[in-house]
């Protein structure tokens, strides 16, 4: 029995370590500090700071109480994109609807999708805008979720921590709810932030070479893209197809035309 405890063990923290909390261009490092510890009360280890605008500090490790090692191991990266890389879905959490932004989920939806990615093996990102402006319209067109916490609507605003402190619980409440995804061989792998950008830069090329779109003027076509395969949760053989299809074009194919 004790034998086979651990591995029983690890099984069930490992949808845990396929979590990431991102907080973008955060400027007071007391509330990182605050959301390592929120984090770490839920059972997540895994803090991502994009373009940050401090670094943790003593203060950080003062409000952190106890889960300065969560701080100590914090990954800092130069932008958003950076930070989503290999990532199934991303799920940006805001208070304000935007335009063109994918249909909204309230916090408990989203943690049970982020949980079932999570138990499948897929990698997960809860995104955090900066303390005084939250995330930019850029920001929130890079995750292919969005979601909020059912708050006053009188006064939806909450601090950085409470709002990690959060979407952390629910998202412990689903993945206790939700069993490993039995795995099948053929099954279809979520296509991950980075393929799908780079899918969009390769459409973009295309429209841009083909004269459909004008870099001059682009208006909303990626925009309207990226909102399209939000919804689609495009797979990675998917992508592939699509890239494969997209690069055909380019290419001379021998054939006559009549006329």
């Amino acid at each position: 029995m004790g034998a086979n405890s651990k591995p029983a063990k690890e099984e069930s923290l490992a949808p845990f370590s396929r979590v990431r909390i991102v907080l973008t261009r955060t400027s007071h490092p007391g509330n990182v500090g605050a959301a390592a510890r929120a984090m770490k009360t839920m059972g997540f280890s895994r803090l991502v700071l994009a373009a940050p605008q401090c670094v943790p500090d003593a203060q950080a490790v003062a409000m952190a109480s106890g889960a300065d090692d969560l701080l100590a191991q914090v990954q800092s990266v130069e932008s958003l994109a950076e930070a989503l890389a290999g990532v199934s879905l991303a799920v940006a959490l805001t208070s304000r609807r935007r335009d063109l932004a994918t249909a909204p989920l309230w916090a408990r939806e989203a943690a049970q999708e982020a949980a079932a990615i999570a138990q499948a093996g897929g990698e997960v990102a809860l995104v955090f805008g900066n303390e005084t402006n939250g995330l930019s319209n850029v920001e929130l067109a890079q995750c292919n979720r969005w979601a909020m916490i059912p708050a006053n609507p009188a006064y939806p605003s909450l601090n950085l921590a409470a709002a990690v402190q959060v979407i952390c619980y629910e998202l412990r409440l689903a993945l206790a709810a939700v069993p490993p995804v039995p795995t099948l061989p053929n099954a279809g792998q979520p296509a991950t932030h980075d393929e799908v950008e780079g899918l969009l830069a390769q459409l973009e090329a295309a429209a841009i070479e083909s004269g459909f779109l004008d870099p001059e003027r682009p208006g909303r076509l990626m925009l309207r893209l990226r909102r399209l395969f939000a919804r689609a949760n495009l797979e990675r053989e998917e992508v592939n197809l699509l890239r494969g299809l997209l690069a055909s074009f380019s290419r001379p194919t021998g054939k006559k035309h009549l006329g």
